[in-house]
């Protein structure tokens, strides 16, 4: 595994809430990266941040990992929840906040951070 993918795997496996996309919270660089940052901002998760475009390696990296090959992706806990249209699906059917809920705990806050790998 190269070092790159490490960095990846562990955000996502060591984010409560891990989102990779196209740009940062203060500057989305792609409407899709932006529904799903909204729908985990309008349901209160705790959102790590990974702008994948100063590096095509990553999100090379980051596809081969996860087996999805579209840009955004979000994880729970290590696990794929998918893109912006299932994120934004989960959040219309209460589906998003059960599964924060089920795997954070009742209490989480909606922090945001943004982490680079390179």
């Amino acid at each position: 595994m190269s070092e790159l993918q490490t960095q990846i795997k562990g955000i996502i496996e060591g984010e409560d809430v891990a989102l990779f996309m196209k740009g940062t919270p203060q500057f989305v660089m792609c409407g899709n990266s932006q529904r799903a940052l909204d729908a985990l901002r309008r349901a209160g998760a705790p959102v790590t941040v990974v702008d994948i475009l100063p590096d095509p390696r990553i999100r090379q990296e980051l596809s081969a990992l996860s087996g999805w090959p579209t840009i955004p992706q979000v994880f729970v806990r290590g696990e794929l929840i998918g893109g912006a249209d299932i994120v934004e699906e989960l959040e219309r059917s209460g589906e998003l906040e059960r599964t924060l809920h089920a795997k954070l705990g009742e209490l989480f806050s909606g922090e945001e951070r943004v982490v680079a790998v390179a």
